[in-house]
């Protein structure tokens, strides 16, 4: 398995159709067998001036399941409007898709 931090900068106005694209995305891409049997975790917040972003934490089957998403016709119809309600912002790109790891930390108490 694959887990992806995805950061989506909206376009303000834009959050309410973003969030239904959202609400399509790990359905599809788990139908198609690509993500995880998890649902993603998603949050929402703002950066500075109020400005909207999301996060997902989306954990894909395996490392070749988002190179083959992008030949996937029924992907790509939710990634390309994704992409137009997304915008560059403060010298980041309009999307982020940083691999992480969980890990695990002995925390003291």
């Amino acid at each position: 398995m694959l887990t992806a931090l995805c950061i989506y900068r909206v376009k303000a106005g834009s959050e309410t159709a973003f969030r239904a694209l959202l609400a399509k995305h790990w359905p599809t891409l788990r139908r198609l067998g690509l993500a995880a049997d998890e649902p993603s975790i998603i949050y929402q917040g703002k950066e500075r001036e109020g400005a909207p972003f999301f996060v997902e934490l989306l954990t894909w089957k395996d490392a070749e399941a988002p190179n083959h998403a992008h030949e996937i016709p029924d992907v790509m119809a939710v990634w390309e409007p994704m992409g137009s309600l997304c915008e560059a912002r403060d010298g980041k790109p309009p999307m982020e898709f940083p691999h992480v790891e969980r890990i695990q930390i002995p925390f003291e108490r």
